[in-house]
């Protein structure tokens, strides 16, 4: 039985401390055919980070670079430090029949959206800003003013979550994966993405 032509591309963006990379990060694990997109990053790796595993680590000159040279789908400046994701590798992952999930906040989506790409985009919300900002203290080393910052561009972004395709809130880590697996799976079996595999299935009921 054939399979798909090319991979779907899926969007995941919330407010910082939302749990968005955490939901990913199992829902690439559970599902077959999912791919999770690596950034690049100006900012030094962190404790236990491996470059290639958790990020592309580069220089800001490197980066820099890579802007000029027109390399990336997106790419933001967040809080002193450039996020981005390379056009070539998201290509190279659909083309071989890979489904890509990025990790991206509202101003890289809207990147990718103008690039007139089609994707399915999915927005997670805390319960509350008062969770939130619970759990941004609770696993931050930022200074006050830091955390500020955060909790301000969290306020900003939440209401982005008009503009995309599906919103979960995430209450709970397991049930909201599952929600996020449910609209994957919904994305997979649309009609136009399936129809290849229909047309074959339909020549075997032919006389």
């Amino acid at each position: 039985m054939s399979s798909r032509t090319g991979g779907l591309l899926f969007i995941v963006s919330a407010p910082s401390g939302a749990g968005k990379t955490t939901l990913v990060e199992h829902l690439v694990q559970i599902l077959p055919n999912l791919r999770m997109s690596r950034s690049y990053t100006s900012r030094p790796a962190r404790p236990g980070e491996r470059d290639g595993v958790d990020y592309h680590f580069v220089t800001r000159e490197q980066f820099q670079q890579m802007i000029e040279r027109g390399e990336f789908l997106e790419w933001a400046d967040v809080f002193g430090n450039f996020y981005g994701t390379s056009a070539r590798d998201t290509a190279r992952l659909m083309t071989d029949g890979q489904d890509v999930v990025m990790v991206i906040d509202v101003q890289g989506a809207r990147q990718v959206k103008a690039h007139g790409m089609d994707h399915t985009s999915i927005f997670v919300l805390p319960p509350s800003f008062e969770v939130l900002e619970r759990r941004l203290r609770g696993r931050s080393v930022d200074t006050e003013e830091q955390m500020q910052r955060r909790l301000a561009t969290a306020r900003a972004e939440a209401s982005a979550f008009r503009d995309y395709d599906y919103v979960v809130v995430n209450d709970q880590l397991e049930p909201t994966v599952v929600r996020l697996q449910e609209i994957i799976a919904a994305e997979r079996s649309r009609t136009h993405r399936m129809r290849a595999i229909g047309d074959e299935i339909i020549k075997s009921f032919r006389p």
